[in-house]
């Protein structure tokens, strides 16, 4: 078995929890994911299955697109809901008009400030294991790219003062902080209660089968016809299509001349652009890039 499968995580797993379940379900040792979700998340999980977790490191170069709802007045130290409070104010003033030229301020480079219960390793440790001894340490910042933002609704008048926005944003970006930022701007405590992964490597809600679909899937031995193609997973990367009789020098991965093949190579295809190779008879061949200086095809990746 081979390919993407699109699971929509549930509430309450860990990403770890969905590859283990799957792997038990399909037989299947090598699966990877492309993006940690926490626990409280749901949303769009996309699952390499077999020689399919080779793609991995480029879907994750896609956009990944999340419905957030945050709550103002209280702040805690996880950045969501599931934390303790640290900062509580109850008497604040925000209108719509507020929100809206606060969020349009976050679209493009933004700067991020890992929060301790995360992942992010320094000096060998995870943050959040340190987080949980009681410590705080100090973190890079890192750039992330906001693609878009955008209100979807607000329920200000409510005790509890929440809005929920959608965003479009690029790998890495913390959406936890990405509240906990939005809040300061509006000079108001805030946390993340709700977020919901609506698109990850270019796969959508539309595409993503449960865990309880996947089992059913499983039993009719029909899930082969819901996983996505390796290549169509990367379909965002430059392609050529070769002749039928160059297949068996990109198979041995060998460097392959432009010349030889009679290709023509773009412009704008500087040093180390990434591109898919495919015979006349429509099989993935594999991963390249383009050397300039010795006009060659470096072979990355080989799908025989």
């Amino acid at each position: 078995m081979e390919g993407i499968l699109a699971v929509w995580k549930p509430a309450g797993w860990t990403s770890h929890d969905v590859v283990a379940k799957v792997r038990r379900l399909l037989g299947v040792k090598r699966i990877g994911h492309t993006g940690t979700l926490d626990p409280i998340v749901t949303g769009v999980l996309p699952l390499c299955i077999g020689r399919a977790t080779r793609v991995v490191e480029y879907m994750q170069e896609r956009p990944k697109a999340y419905t957030a709802t945050l709550r103002l007045g209280i702040a805690t130290d996880t950045e969501d809901i599931t934390g303790n409070i640290i900062e509580q104010v109850d008497d604040f003033q925000v209108n719509i008009d507020d929100i809206t030229a606060v969020l349009e301020t976050f679209v493009g480079e933004v700067e991020q400030t890992p929060p301790m219960y995360s992942a992010v390793k320094v000096n060998g440790k995870r943050l959040y294991e340190l987080a949980r001894e009681g410590k705080t340490v100090e973190r890079k910042t890192r750039q992330v790219t906001i693609y878009n933002i955008k209100l979807l609704e607000e329920h200000l008048a409510d005790r509890e003062a929440t809005f929920t926005f959608e965003v479009e944003c690029s790998k890495g970006t913390y959406i936890r902080t990405l509240c906990v930022d939005i809040g300061k701007k509006l000079g108001i405590p805030a946390t993340m209660t709700q977020l919901v992964r609506t698109q990850s490597a270019g796969i959508t809600a539309n595409d993503c089968l449960t865990l309880e679909q996947i089992e059913q899937f499983m039993q009719s031995d029909e899930l082969q016809n819901h996983l996505i193609a390796t290549d169509e997973a990367i379909d965002h990367l430059d392609q050529i299509c070769i002749a039928d009789d160059q297949t068996s020098r990109i198979l041995q991965g060998q460097r392959v001349k432009w010349q030889m093949l009679g290709i023509t190579v773009p412009e704008d295809w500087a040093e180390g652009h990434i591109i898919k190779i495919y015979n006349a008879s429509s099989q993935f061949l594999g991963i390249f890039t383009v050397n300039r200086e010795n006009e060659v095809f470096q072979p990355v990746k080989i799908f025989s």
